[in-house]
């Protein structure tokens, strides 16, 4: 990973005009969720400015933007309504401190049991809701609107094309300038970002949440605190792992946790709601060349001076221009080999990535579409795995002596298959069954082998095993009881 500074400097004409693009884009977003969550406009944008900034020194993973979002938003919503703004900034405190938690007991490296077709899943929910989050913008409008829309992708996708210029200049900069020329020269009523809500006209400052300080705050705010930090983290760390791949480069999980945590816990105190990682901002300041925090930081600072000092140009930016770039964000992100070559991958991760983006877009809920994603691939897995798992014997019959040998891994997908690769009524004087290929992984796999054991005793069978790894043996020596004659007399009662 490059050093800190080359993470800041690195980059800085194609960070700070990447920023620039992105502090536009974040504008309309950070407005259009304080009202999801219920909240006064302000205090979006100065989630987004705190969040962002922070993030930026603190976080993890360079290049990914962070501010206040639709995911996180609607967890709020009846907090605000039943408790008003205070509580929600209070948990927005709260949400950071357990964040910070988390990446302090390195809960980020937990995202190494997400497996790609669940990462693939998320990343195509996201695109469709972000390009559903545009519709209304395209819903009961004039044909200029369209006509706008339209030629803002041709800019976004064509720009690029021309000499020399095409390359320097991020394409949806140009989408956003020239459009909003058109929009004042030709005099075209149709929406712009400042009939989306007022834009503040003060820096935020410091703000203690005013609620008190006691246990029955604590327990109004510690469930919608937990459950933000859980969604802001998910939502990081995917964002995270998509920009690894966007860019080639790695990011720290654990720092980002803490990162999130520390920018979430400023948000509150200066008056503004829980955020976490864009995956379409992040992916707009990669397009347009993002790659380092100062990208991160411009977007956040410019977010700001923006709506404070230059609130009179910044709301005549008409809709069209940003939905353009939403569009185009939507179009990037979403997978279109995971479709293409649905048929060549196995059907296990095809069922894990359509389930994750069902889930998802019919329930707006990230967590819940992962959660999902992960049982399935952990039920996948361990149905794969437990095949794996075979009985082999061989009989020596002048000594009436079989030996079973035992290969692979034995735990509770594979314990009946182990169970019923024994004949229990063979009537033979000595079984030997020989573990030295196997792996007994949990206490289901103990049982089976205690079960199999016991029952060849009863049988008359004389029973030798043989050939246990080191693991294997310590969980057999903890929890079986094939050995231990109190105990199988119990085990025999119970049966």
């Amino acid at each position: 990973m490059p050093s800190y500074t080359q993470q800041w400097f690195g980059n800085i004409r194609a960070d700070i005009l990447a920023g620039l693009v992105v502090a536009l884009a974040l504008i309309p977003e950070a407005i259009a969720f304080s009202i999801i969550a219920g909240v006064d406009p302000k205090v979006g944008l100065y989630a987004s400015f705190c969040i962002a900034v922070v993030s930026a020194f603190a976080g993890g993973r360079p290049a990914m933007i962070s501010a206040a979002t639709g995911a996180m938003a609607l967890l709020m919503v009846t907090l605000v309504k039943e408790h008003g703004l205070q509580y929600l900034l209070a948990a927005t405190v709260l949400t950071g401190l357990i964040q910070i938690v988390a990446g302090v007991f390195r809960l980020g490296s937990l995202m190494r049991f997400v497996s790609r077709s669940v990462v693939t899943g998320f990343v195509n929910a996201l695109a469709i809701l972000i390009f559903m989050a545009q519709l209304p913008e395209l819903t009961d409008v004039t044909w200029h609107v369209y006509a706008m829309t339209a030629a803002g992708l041709g800019i976004i996708y064509l720009f690029p094309l021309l000499p020399k210029v095409g390359q320097v200049i991020p394409s949806p900069l140009i989408c956003i300038l020239v459009l909003t020329a058109a929009s004042l020269a030709l005099g075209l009523d149709i929406r712009t970002v400042g009939d989306m809500g007022e834009l503040p006209d003060a820096l935020p400052v410091f703000l203690w949440p005013e609620v008190p300080l006691n246990l029955e705050t604590l327990w109004i705010i510690l469930p919608y605190s937990v459950a933000l930090a859980a969604v802001g983290l998910l939502e990081s760390l995917m964002t995270a792992t998509i920009v690894d791949d966007l860019t080639d480069t790695n990011s720290d999980r654990n720092r980002e946790c803490q990162g999130q945590g520390l920018s979430n816990i400023v948000a509150g105190l200066m008056g503004g709601m829980a955020g976490c990682a864009m995956i379409g901002q992040s992916v707009i300041n990669v397009k347009s060349g993002g790659r380092g925090r100062l990208s991160t930081f411009v977007a956040g600072t410019l977010l700001i001076i923006m709506v404070v000092f230059l609130d009179d140009w910044i709301s005549r930016i008409p809709m069209a221009a940003l939905v353009a770039v939403m569009i185009m964000v939507s179009i990037g992100t979403f997978s279109w080999t995971s479709v293409r070559d649905i048929r060549k991958l196995p059907v296990s991760s095809s069922i894990v990535m359509v389930s994750t983006v069902v889930v998802v877009v019919a329930t707006h809920n990230l967590a819940l579409g992962v959660g999902v994603g992960v049982l399935l691939s952990a039920v996948f897995f361990a149905n794969r795995i437990g095949r794996y798992m075979k009985v082999e014997s061989e009989l020596d019959e002048p000594a009436s002596h079989r030996t079973y040998h035992v290969v692979g891994q034995v735990f509770f997908a594979s314990a009946e298959d182990f169970i019923a690769a024994f004949d229990f009524k063979e009537a033979v004087e000595r079984v030997t069954i020989d573990l030295s290929s196997a792996h007994f992984w949990d206490i289901t796999a103990v049982a089976a082998l205690d079960k199999v054991v016991i029952k060849f005793r009863r049988e008359g069978t004389d029973v030798t095993t043989l050939g246990l790894n080191e693991a294997s043996t310590t969980m057999v020596d903890r929890f079986g009881v094939h050995d231990k004659p109190g105990q199988v007399d119990d085990l025999l009662d119970a049966h």
